[in-house]
């Protein structure tokens, strides 16, 4: 029967849900005490599955399938965040669509709209995510605007805000005219090639004279209260504490002095706009210079830029740019190339832009820096500590207020009688301090990374409050499972989410959330191109499971992924892995036409050499996978696997058991074993497996291979033995080379009369294997060189073929042909590497192949050599 992968997942996945094999006590006969937790970082509710989180997913899956198998207590803790920006922009283009602006419905009834949007259409990625066959806890499904982590949100704010750690104030921020206040991270920095405007301002006191100076956004200089050169340039001295006009409104603004000033660039004079650049607004601090706002929240001038009154910022730009042009304020306009600064979900031009805003001080990492370095979390791979330390010590004050309706209200409240106070009720009856009713609540929301800052500890119950009283692990999950035992995620949020829950649950708990940080890379295409919408590469995961498979999917991921380096994702690494699904099942095809069923491992008693060859091999791979997750190294854990099932088990191990089918049912026993090994990389097809190895059904009620225990090397027997390893690394090392001795004299796949064999160990005792599967009729051991014969030597051992009766000339003809060929590849690439301004010229790339390539054909020329040798001298 045909393994079909779609209905055994959608089969198997609800089994396992319904039996509640993803909670923590689904493997109590099994558990060893000790306890494991991973968070998911929660996916937006409006999000969808792509192949960054099919990685993540699969990582974490592995691990916590991993440590449920080997007895941990585990938690692996699902959610979703409310996403503020994105889901706000859903619904508010829905409403638009419907001709209903979310000002015309208020603020009340538009957070209807999204609470019910977010029930029917939000988390449509939870079904995706269960596609890819992985094992949370979904009963403890959290939403980080649930009651219970509302409580938590207002907790964590009152105790910063009562701590003087969150404070609020007028600060230049990054605004985006659609979203709002954003905090450095949101913010996306390209290249953007533009203009760069050379404008002349003429001195109040000589206008006959005028100072240029350069700016990529003459819009702004509405906003110019002074023009700064460098005390230092030689130029300008004498103009320092004058003044010039602003061309078309004729204000005047002084000429100071700042060590600031780029004395390179541009004509060395810069124009200061203290309320719209990030610079100048330190200027305007130190000279203590005006400062005027000339757009609007949306971007609209203001009074301050005259007949331009009412134009949006961007759109006005060359219509300014003109007319300072016409009336001769333009010396030059040149072509210029700089970075931009966009929002990162709406891609709008960010505006350096001073606002009333709330903000987290910098101070709060201090404690998760220490922490840190003391060794209480470590990264994987390591090297990303220095870019931790490095954002974290020149971290600024975060902006935590964002001017959206969707997501926690900030909790901070304004009386009448003047008081403001923050309050962890989300309702509070009366003003601390007069006792009075009339008051208002801040209407900005906080930053969607505050709550999910608090994502380790808040759906632990840390600051639920009664929310979540009732449910049987409220008061013991915060004790049980933090720290979390690892993070796994992408290295792109280590700054968006990771560092804020290093000093967030710091600074609430006291100790750091994660004792392991797994940061993985990116998965690009096959050429190692990032992969985008418009470059037309996407791979999508749910395709790709349709069309493998779920199992198929994770493995190729898990292959490719390498510590610290980019995943290049293609259909030729999933082919790998469908064939290796199609070698594992062939080979249990194989092993069922021999017997209906096979007893577990630890009930079976291994008796033949070759049974206990492959358990030898198979207690090295358990040692190699577990060691390699254990660091994980999940590439190398898979690489692992897959040798020993592939080359081991089934090219060997299946092949040699034609020869002796006594071991058949040890190898079955091996063989189920192995899909337990298998099992957190490739869930469906091991489950599958081993139950039709068992003779079991799992939709009959059969153990879930899941809550069975991992294998551990040696269990029950002998760990490895090396003694039958070496003799069947030697028999194999025998059939290897009597094919390559009958491939020489091209009777690669006739079966021969005789062989023989020339070694230190007798084989005798294995020689019905060397027999079936280098096909020869006998096999004889010899202790001299036998004459007359053609002759392969390999490491251990020699073997011989009678050449009686066999035309070698036309086999020489064809190898002094080959040899022909290869002296003359061996002779070119040689020359080439020799050549001093070749190689000092050529990429890194084409030399290392080149060395590669002739490396590979003088060891073919060596071989065609020797099996000349071997011909001419019979």
């Amino acid at each position: 029967m045909a393994y079909e992968a779609g209905q055994i997942e959608s089969k198997y996945y609800k089994i396992w849900e319904e039996r509640g094999h993803f909670e923590t006590d689904a493997n109590a006969d099994i558990a060893n005490g000790k306890s494991f937790c991973i968070m998911m970082p929660p996916p937006n509710v409006t999000g969808v599955l792509h192949i960054g989180h099919a990685l993540t997913f699969t990582l974490q899956d592995i691990m916590t399938r991993y440590k449920r198998m080997d007895g941990f207590k585990t938690l692996w803790q699902p959610g979703l965040d409310h996403a503020g920006i994105a889901t706000q922009n859903v619904v508010e283009k829905q409403l638009l669509a419907q001709g209903i602006k979310k000002e015309e419905l208020g603020r009340e009834k538009f957070l209807e709209r999204v609470w019910e949007w977010k029930e029917k259409s939000g988390g449509q990625i939870v079904y995706q995510m269960r596609r890819l066959g992985i094992s949370p806890a979904w009963s403890r499904e959290r939403f980080t605007m649930d009651e219970g982590l509302k409580n938590a949100v207002r907790e964590a704010f009152c105790n910063l805000y009562e701590a003087g750690l969150i404070v609020r104030g007028n600060y230049m921020v990054n605004w985006c005219t659609h979203d709002g206040a954003l905090s450095d991270v949101e913010v996306e920095h390209k290249a953007n090639k533009g203009k760069l405007y050379y404008l002349k301002y003429f001195l109040a006191d000589d206008p006959s004279k005028f100072v240029v100076v350069a700016t990529t956004r003459p819009e702004t200089y509405f906003g110019d209260t002074a023009v700064m050169v460098n005390p230092n340039d030689e130029r300008y001295k004498d103009l320092i504490g004058k003044f010039v006009e602003l061309p078309l409104l004729g204000r005047k603004i002084k000429i100071i002095a700042d060590e600031h000033v780029d004395m390179s660039f541009g004509t060395g004079v810069v124009k200061v706009t203290p309320a719209h650049d990030t610079n100048d607004y330190e200027v305007g601090n130190r000279h203590n210079l005006e400062f005027i706002t000339i757009f609007d929240e949306k971007g609209i001038l203001n009074e301050h830029c005259g007949e331009f009154k009412g134009l949006e910022r961007l759109e006005a730009r060359d219509k300014i740019a003109g007319k300072l042009e016409s009336k001769g304020f333009v010396e030059k306009i040149e072509d210029y190339e700089n970075q931009v600064g966009y929002c990162y979900r709406c891609k709008n031009v960010v505006e350096p832009y001073i606002s009333k805003q709330w903000f987290v001080k910098s101070e709060i990492a201090k404690d998760a820096i220490e922490r840190v370095n003391k060794g209480q979390s470590e990264f994987y791979p390591s090297h990303w500590i220095n870019s931790f330390n490095a954002w974290m010590r020149e971290l600024k004050d975060w902006c935590i207020s964002r001017q959206l309706w969707w997501g926690h209200q900030i909790p901070v409240f304004y009386c009448e009688c003047g008081h403001e106070w923050a309050d962890r009720c989300e309702k509070p009856s009366k003003c601390p301090k007069c006792g009075g009713n009339k008051f208002t609540q801040d209407p900005d929301v906080l930053d969607t990374w505050f709550s999910s800052g608090l994502w380790p500890i808040s759906t632990l119950g840390w600051g639920n409050g009664t929310a979540l009283k009732g449910s049987k692990w409220f008061d013991t999950d915060l004790k049980e499972f933090y720290p979390n035992s690892m993070l796994i995620t992408g290295f792109d949020i280590l700054f968006f989410w990771v560092a804020r829950m290093m000093f967030q649950s710091s600074q609430a708990v006291g100790e750091l959330p994660f004792k392991d940080i797994y940061l993985h890379a990116l998965v690009k295409d096959k050429d190692g191109k990032k992969m985008s919408k418009s470059s037309g590469n996407v791979v999508d995961p749910l395709e790709k499971i349709d069309e493998f498979s779920a199992d198929i999917l994770r493995f190729t991921l898990t292959m490719l992924c390498v510590q610290g380096r980019d995943i290049r994702m293609s259909d030729e690494a999933m082919v790998i892995s469908r064939n290796f699904t199609n070698k594992i099942y062939n080979a249990s095809r194989f092993l069922l036409m021999n017997a209906s069923s096979f007893a577990n491992l630890e009930q079976s008693e291994v008796k033949t050499p070759l049974g206990a060859y492959l358990l030898s091999r198979f207690n090295a791979c358990v040692a190699e996978v577990r060691k390699n997750i254990d660091e994980y190294r999940f590439n190398d854990a898979a690489s692992a696997i897959y040798r020993f099932l592939w080359n081991e088990f089934c090219d060997w191990g299946i092949e040699l058991s034609k020869a002796d089918k006594s071991a058949v049912a040890e190898l079955g026993s091996i063989f189920k074993e192995s899909m337990k090994l298998l099992h957190p990389f490739m869930p469906f097809i091991s489950e599958h497996l081993w139950h039709e190895m068992s003779g079991t059904s799992l939709e009959s009620g059969a153990k879930s291979v899941m809550i069975m225990r991992y294998p551990v090397a040696g269990g029950q027997n002998e760990s490895q033995n090396e003694k039958i390893e070496k003799l069947f690394n030697l028999v194999i090392e025998s059939i290897v080379s009597i094919r390559r001795a009958k491939a020489v004299i091209d009777l690669g796949n006739a079966k021969i009369a005789k062989a023989f064999l020339r070694g230190d160990t007798d084989l005798s005792e294995f020689s019905h294997f060397i027999k079936l599967l280098a096909k020869c009729e006998n096999v004889e051991f010899i202790s001299e060189i036998k004459a007359g014969c053609v002759r392969d030597v390999s490491e251990n051992l020699e073997s011989f073929i009678e050449l009686a009766g066999i035309d070698t000339a036309p086999i020489l003809k064809r190898l002094n042909a080959q040899k022909s060929k290869l002296e003359k590849e061996v002779a070119k690439l040689g020359a080439m590497l020799n050549n001093e301004k070749f190689v000092a010229n050529a990429p890194e790339a084409v030399l290392a192949t080149n060395k590669e390539a002739l490396q590979i054909a003088a060891s073919k020329l060596e071989k065609v050599s020797s099996e000349i040798e071997s011909l001419e001298n019979v």
